[in-house]
């Protein structure tokens, strides 16, 4: 790995924006003016709504887990991760196109770590769908939990058991408040029955537009399981974010935003690990695996209550460095296996994109 080759800190590129920019876990956003957004359209020939808002995402090589940001003895960032996640997700949006499934927000992938997409009003939903037991949820189920985002478990499931149907564990997205039985945190559990009654606190439009949001939750499921399956890989869960956008030809639609199957948003397995009883993750589940294994104090990553003492602790103790090797070779093959070709090694990327959004899209004040 080469410190060089890594980029941690994305959301302070000097581009014209309409707002602040929104810095996530792994993802800036730079929301564009109106006019350059009206421009870009019309230039470079986007098929939206004229009046659509776009925006400049610029993923990082940053690690998120348990809700916190680590680094290495040696690095800041693992290598090729940003543009591993934006490939892969990119591909499965075409496939997605492919299939006629619900339109997505991806517009243009200018360079591996840059996306142009549109804007939309995000759902305040974690739309996560299952299809075997295991990580939280199988912790769950040993503590005797057996209702789970209103899902009802029977007694008697083993890990790693396959579901007879998929699984739809909704979670919120950001703090919902006000809403009977839904606790006021983000990530929070709620049930399909919730969603329903309190439709529009969500953000939806209407129960239909939640209808809309689950078939496109499982459609989205089917076609990344069916193609990994040809690879001799299982798709065991994956997250789902959904947005309402401007349709081309007037009024609204549902989208999906943010990136969908990737090695960060996906656990996925070798079926034949899987058969022999003994999956291994080759996502990046593996490296909260290594972290449970390696810290003393297990609970302290589980614990929600334990939040500003995990922050402290990510902050001042960097993990060894083999853990984001391993991980960045994950990435790789990964992104190689769907893809069928290697990811281009990026030198500078900051330099790269910043001369980019220069040249070809004219937003760097």
């Amino acid at each position: 790995m080469s410190e060089q080759s890594v980029l941690t800190v994305s959301d302070d590129l000097p581009l014209a924006v309409a707002r602040p920019v929104h810095s996530g876990k792994v993802r800036s956003v730079y929301f564009l003016r109106p006019e350059d957004s009206r421009r870009l359209i019309q230039e470079r020939g986007y098929p939206v709504a004229l009046h659509s808002d776009l925006a400049v995402m610029v993923i990082s090589d940053r690690l998120s887990a348990f809700d916190c940001l680590w680094r290495s003895d040696s690095f800041t960032g693992v290598q090729g991760k940003g543009a591993a996640l934006n490939a892969i997700a990119a591909h499965w949006f075409e496939c997605f196109e492919s299939a006629q499934l619900a339109p997505h927000h991806l517009l243009e992938m200018p360079h591996p770590m840059v996306w142009i997409v549109r804007q939309a009003k995000p759902l305040m939903i974690e739309a996560i769908a299952r299809r075997y037991i295991t990580g939280s949820l199988w912790r769950a189920y040993q503590r005797g939990e057996r209702s789970i985002g209103g899902v009802e478990l029977a007694d008697g499931l083993a890990q790693f058991q396959r579901f007879p149907e998929l699984l739809f564990t909704p979670s919120t997205k950001g703090i919902v408040r006000g809403l009977a039985n839904v606790p006021q945190t983000d990530d929070a559990p709620v049930s399909a029955v919730a969603l329903r009654k309190h439709f529009s606190a969500f953000g939806l439009q209407s129960e239909a537009q939640l209808d809309a949001c689950v078939t496109a939750l499982r459609a989205g499921f089917e076609c990344i399981e069916q193609a990994l399956a040809r690879h001799g890989e299982l798709l065991v869960d994956t997250k789902f974010e959904f947005g309402i956008a401007p349709a081309l030809h007037g009024g609204d639609e549902l989208i999906y935003m943010d990136e969908v199957g990737t090695p960060d948003s996906s656990r996925i397995w070798r079926k034949d690990d899987w058969e022999r009883g003994q999956p291994r993750e080759h996502s990046k589940e593996q490296f909260r695996e290594a972290l449970l294994s390696w810290v003393e104090d297990q609970d302290m990553l589980l614990d929600p209550t334990r939040m500003s003492e995990r922050s402290h602790y990510a902050k001042h103790n960097p993990v060894p460095d083999e853990f984001f090797e391993d991980l960045s070779r994950t990435y790789a093959a990964q992104a190689e296996g769907i893809l069928g070709s290697p990811l281009p090694t990026i030198e500078r990327p900051r330099e790269q994109i910043l001369d980019l959004l220069t040249d070809s899209f004219g937003l760097v004040l």
